[in-house]
């Protein structure tokens, strides 16, 4: 799944945990964010190091 799928997903099981009184579901849906935030700041570190060797390899 990608990073906004999950960060989506994450939001619903947390308010549904909520709603219902769940904690184990609300707790299980801010891991699922807290996921997809570290893959977003993956991603976005990974295309800035692509970034970074291919304007070396350009000079």
């Amino acid at each position: 799944m990608g990073g906004s799928a999950d960060k989506a997903r994450g939001r619903w099981k947390e308010l549904a945990g909520k709603l219902t009184g769940d904690e184990r579901l609300a707790a299980e849906g801010r891991t699922d964010q807290a996921r997809a935030k570290a893959r977003e700041a993956v991603r976005r570190l990974r295309e800035r190091a692509r970034g970074v060797r291919d304007s070396f390899g350009r000079s």
